[in-house]
């Protein structure tokens, strides 16, 4: 059973309605709340720094259309933790160690642990291995070490459909000989054109140049106003992060790829409380760039790791997983398995979004990164 504490609820409602900067109604009304599903009233208390925070989480959450989370303190009915679930299918679910479970879900890059020894956990394994077998989203709640507290059931809203999205697994790779022959009469169809090509490639200054621009659009993890990209929170959103990457690289003038890692990978990061994150595979995007004597290569543009543009060894070589898969891709593709695009940029502003708010609700709850405990 849930938490007697927890409400998810798929509707928010402010009394009285949101009607300027939430700092500002916290001001002019004193007595302000939050009516979630089955009429639940939870107040918001002027004097908590966060309420104003949580405010705003709650009205994004809301504008997405996407449940939410809360624990309440039984004494005062305020907040006392605030979490943005995840609305996905199950994929994958696996042993990972001895009584721990690792799960993958469609609309995520990150891993999903289930301890058996938490509370509930029976309940919400059953649930997580029926939606496997049947294909239905879920409502899963997790915590910031990415532990699942709540697994529901989902049904969506009137009007509303959850997008397909295909299992993550990559195109098996065309056998070695046809591959050398390929490359082979690739390599004879642009001997005339290396001078060519070469030019077509950005030099290591506008790389770098390039790698600034998209630094620089990174997320005050405070306020998050959009249009930035959340690379302060390295958990989740990569192919979010990576197409809007390219739609801004493309608006420079310059053509970009993408180059997709699979594996089992793990990253240090200071960004994340607990130092590192898990990935079941990772998107970026890649510039080509000139070398000496008309040579050329590709580096990768990933602020979520680095601090400059790096070649794709040296992307592959901190993710972990000397084992792990490179896969290129064009530009144009939003998500590599099915090959899924998204030219308008509706799903990525809707994965950006998302993240937005992840990384607000931890700042927030946790504190900002980067955290001082990380090496």
């Amino acid at each position: 059973m849930p938490k007697s504490n927890a409400v998810l609820s798929l509707t928010i409602r402010f009394d009285p309605p949101l009607d300027r900067a939430p700092a500002d109604w916290l001001r002019v009304s004193r007595e302000i709340s939050v009516v979630l599903d089955g009429e639940r009233r939870v107040r918001f208390d002027p004097s908590d720094r966060r309420s104003a925070g949580f405010i705003q989480i709650l009205d994004g959450v809301s504008r997405l259309r996407r449940p939410v989370y809360v624990e309440v303190d039984p004494e005062t009915s305020t907040i006392s933790r605030l979490l943005v679930p995840h609305v996905a299918r199950v994929i994958v679910i696996r042993p990972i160690d001895v009584g721990v479970l690792g799960v993958e879900l469609d609309m995520s890059h990150g891993r999903h642990v289930l301890r058996r020894s938490t509370p509930n956990s029976g309940e919400s394994e059953q649930l997580l291995r029926g939606a496997l077998r049947s294909g239905s989203p879920l409502i899963v709640t997790e915590d910031d070490t990415h532990e699942i507290i709540d697994v529901r059931e989902y049904t969506p809203p009137q009007g509303d459909r959850l997008p397909p999205f295909p299992r993550p697994e990559l195109p098996f790779p065309a056998p070695w000989p046809l591959r050398c022959i390929r490359d082979l009469f690739y390599w004879i169809w642009c001997w005339p054109w290396w001078p060519w090509w070469w030019l077509r490639c950005v030099t290591p200054a506008k790389a770098q140049q390039v790698f600034d621009a998209m630094s620089a659009t990174s997320c005050n993890p405070i306020t998050v106003p959009p249009p930035c990209i959340p690379f302060l929170y390295p958990d989740d959103g990569c192919w979010g992060r990576a197409h809007e990457m390219c739609r801004l690289i493309i608006n420079m003038g310059i053509k970009p790829k993408k180059v997709w890692i699979q594996g089992s990978l793990y990253v240090s990061t200071n960004n994340n409380p607990n130092c590192g994150v898990w990935w079941g595979w990772h998107v970026a995007p890649t510039l080509c760039v000139r070398g000496p004597g008309f040579k050329h290569h590709e580096e990768v543009i990933d602020p979520s790791l680095f601090m400059n543009p790096v070649t794709k060894g040296t992307w592959k070589g901190v993710q972990g997983d000397p084992s792990a898969t490179l896969t290129d891709s064009a530009a144009s593709i939003f998500y590599l398995w099915g090959s899924v695009t998204d030219p308008t940029y509706t799903e990525t502003n809707q994965v950006l979004a998302t993240y937005r708010l992840q990384l607000q609700t931890r700042s927030l709850q946790v504190g900002p990164p980067p955290y001082a405990n990380c090496p």
